[in-house]
């Protein structure tokens, strides 16, 4: 049955990648089985290219500041760097040369290569694409606090669509920028080479 979103119509590499064996996942289905996901992930990473340890791979190449903060499951890829206060939990997979500045927080997610959380971001429970940049102080939020019924609705061509989760933030294609302070409201869908200008709400729930 083809998926009502497919992922690999917003990130090129994901065919490509380790992860494709769950290309046929709903977004939302892939973040909320990231744990499961990751933890398979790492069962099969070679401990020549990677510091494996209580469930978390570090590749050899990746810079880890004092301070950081890594909770398993967690792969960390090639040449990135995750700096003095970033904080990734919650079954993550980090592809190369992704950088995570100070006071950055990753819960649940899926991140492709070169991608950045510059400075005090949160993004949970979403997919980011190749080359994605969050400029300081922009969120992805995960959960409808404001209402509740707090199952995430997703907005597709027929209209909103239940996903069946809780907890989802966003589908975000590559090359994509989300700029300062700005807020991506649960459920979003961004096509690859998205604008979030500052300060802007992205609310697809919304009319």
């Amino acid at each position: 049955m083809p998926t009502l979103v497919s992922i690999p119509n917003h990130i090129a590499d994901f065919g490509a990648s380790v992860l494709s064996s769950w290309q046929g996942l709903e977004p939302w289905e892939l973040t909320s089985q990231s744990e499961e996901i990751v933890r398979s992930v790492v069962k099969h990473l070679s401990s020549h290219e990677y510091d494996i340890a209580d469930g978390i791979a570090v590749h050899k190449t990746a810079t880890i500041e004092a301070g950081a903060v890594l909770k398993g499951p967690l792969v960390v890829g090639a040449r990135c760097f995750v700096a003095a206060g970033a904080y990734l939990r919650g079954g993550c997979w980090i592809a190369e040369s992704c950088i995570f500045g100070p006071g950055s927080e990753l819960k649940s997610s899926f991140v492709f290569s070169g991608s950045k959380l510059a400075h005090f971001n949160f993004v949970g429970d979403s997919v980011l694409g190749s080359g994605v940049n969050l400029e300081a102080g922009s969120i992805i939020c995960n959960y409808r606090n404001e209402r509740e019924n707090k199952q995430i609705l997703v907005r597709l061509e027929s209209g909103l669509h239940p996903s069946g989760v809780d907890k989802f933030g966003a589908l975000v294609g590559d090359r994509s920028r989300i700029g300062a302070n700005a807020v991506v409201a649960p459920g979003a869908l961004l096509k690859p080479a998205s604008v979030i200008r500052r300060t802007e709400l992205c609310d697809q729930e919304a009319p």
